[in-house]
């Protein structure tokens, strides 16, 4: 490899990485702050909301693998500059879109875009800067990451303060624009030529597998479990992912290398990784409309509210690694997944009047639960892995961990709406107007305001406490599943990762938690 740390133009290159992954990391965190505003404009119920989230990760987690692959075959430069041109066409047809399935259809063409920039992005630091400098390079990039996520919020909520709530995809818009022109402009082209070819069928079994499971999960609080259209969903995702499964088993350089998860470090370590991601995505999904709707807070406020999670995190983060070498990696993770159960099962008693002190308490606890739990759960799936497998090994555990994103948000997101609707008291109201109103709380906020005084307080009342109990309920069921995964990983991760393998992987382990988050 030709060394290029004599270039003085490597740092503004480097500068130009930086913009796209923050673009990507604040793009994971502002449509939150953005959903109950959107809800409210564009007529979205629970449903279309959960597809507005699930459509970009579902995009994200299928397409990972083959994006890379792309980028050795056919130059990363060139992938990369694609990817950052999808994810810019994508943000401008979000902005113009004219109802919630132009926005769907956004969000999946920006997870395309974001698939091809954020392994490739990474891959081309080693041409570059030399290894005296890398882990420097990696350091600022693993803090573009990070930094996006608590800006994501705070600039969704200013700008839908003050213009309207497609900006919140035109911002993107500049920063790609920024990293295109810089990639074009001072970017070496790498590549390998040798490496596997992509998979197009393995590639769309992913894809179609995962869309079918998260298009039955939101489905089915509307049509019912036991409906026939939902229950042959669900098969078709389970036979496309055991289609993807044995085809991948058998292939002689695989896409998607199942035979990692044989490694007992990397198995449960990318477990309890999952299951904190499925956690997150569901406890961001449903707090900003209680901020907003129940709390009465504008989006810019949301966004500030958050960020108490967002201190805990990087907090966690930064401390993650001097407790592991005093306690032991499973000993953190453990503990670091017992504390994000306690703070969800605290979150779970939140009420209509709680207050938002009560709400920054167990947000707070939140961030440290899941700083320490997914930190070193990924330096321990990394350091499990052989030298010639990190690759394959970290393309696996970033999918894995999407996909426990896009489940939660799915998820949790459906139990949510059906006891929201179920609780909702539409006493009095015309079907039409009671339909719309179990939609969801912002709906239900909307309906009561072209209604009587008196009906709207009630209808209002109503809804607050209806979403309030479903949030418990779902917040209930996070704890739950964060003890479950404590006790997993107390009981089967290994004590240590293997110290062959710690020196190498701390620099991928940087980047890679920053995308977690």
């Amino acid at each position: 490899m030709v060394a290029v740390t004599a270039n003085p133009r490597r740092w503004w290159a480097l500068a130009a990485l930086v913009a796209s992954m923050l673009t990507l990391g604040f793009d994971m965190t502002i449509l939150n702050v953005a959903l109950p505003t959107m809800a409210a404009e564009l007529g979205a119920g629970t449903g279309r909301q959960q597809w507005m989230a699930d459509a970009y990760v579902v995009v994200f987690a299928a397409l990972m693998l083959p994006a890379g692959l792309l980028g050795d075959r056919f130059g990363r430069r060139r992938m990369l500059i694609t990817g950052l041109a999808l994810f810019l066409a994508g943000s401008l047809t979000g902005a113009l879109a004219p109802d919630v399935n132009w926005v769907v259809a956004a969000r999946a063409f920006m997870g395309v875009g974001g698939a091809l920039v954020t392994p490739l992005a990474l891959s081309v630091l080693p041409s570059l800067f030399g290894a005296d400098e890398r882990a420097k390079a990696v350091g600022i990039i693993s803090a573009a990451s990070a930094l996006g996520l608590p800006l994501g919020p705070i600039i969704g909520g200013w700008l839908l303060n003050h213009f309207w709530w497609g900006s919140v995809f035109l911002v993107n818009v500049p920063m790609a624009a920024l990293g295109i022109a810089a990639c074009v402009l001072l970017l070496p082209e790498t590549g390998d030529p040798a490496s596997p070819r992509v998979d197009v069928l393995s590639a769309a079994l992913t894809a179609t597998g995962l869309g079918a499971l998260v298009y039955a999960i939101i489905e089915a609080p509307d049509r019912g479990w036991s409906d026939p259209l939902i229950l042959t969903v669900f098969a078709a995702a389970a036979a496309l992912l055991t289609a993807l499964v044995l085809r991948e088993r058998r292939a002689e350089r695989p896409m998607l290398d199942m035979t990692l998860l044989a490694h007992r470090g990397f198995l449960f370590n990318t477990l309890a990784a999952t299951l904190v991601m499925f956690v997150l995505s569901g406890l961001l999904f449903v707090l900003p409309p209680y901020l907003q709707a129940v709390l009465g807070h504008d989006a810019l406020g949301t966004g500030v509210r958050l960020l108490p999670m967002m201190g805990g995190l990087m907090l966690a983060a930064r401390g993650a690694q001097p407790v592991v070498a005093r306690f032991g990696a499973r000993a953190v993770v453990s503990a670091g997944l017992v504390v994000l159960a306690f703070a969800a099962l605290l979150g779970s008693r939140t009420t209509a009047g709680s207050g938002y002190g009560f709400v920054a308490l167990w947000l707070s606890i939140t961030g440290v639960g899941f700083g320490f739990a997914v930190v070193t759960a990924m330096d321990g799936a990394l350091g499990t892995l052989p030298r010639d497998r990190a690759g394959s090994g970290s393309g696996l555990l970033m999918t894995l961990r999407q996909v426990g994103a896009a489940v939660g948000i799915a998820l949790l997101g459906s139990l949510l709406a059906g006891i929201f609707r179920d609780r909702l008291d539409v006493t009095g109201l015309p079907p039409h107007a009671a339909h719309t109103a179990g939609e969801s709380v912002v709906a239900a906020h909307l309906v009561a305001e072209r209604t009587d005084p008196a009906s709207a307080a009630r209808l209002a009342a109503s809804a607050n406490d209806a979403y309030v109990h479903g949030m418990g309920v779902v917040l209930l069921v996070c704890g739950i599943a964060a003890l479950v995964a404590a006790l997993l990983a107390a009981l089967l991760l290994p004590r240590t990762a293997s110290p062959a393998r710690e020196a190498e992987t701390g620099d991928a382990t940087m980047v890679v938690a920053a995308e977690d988050a």
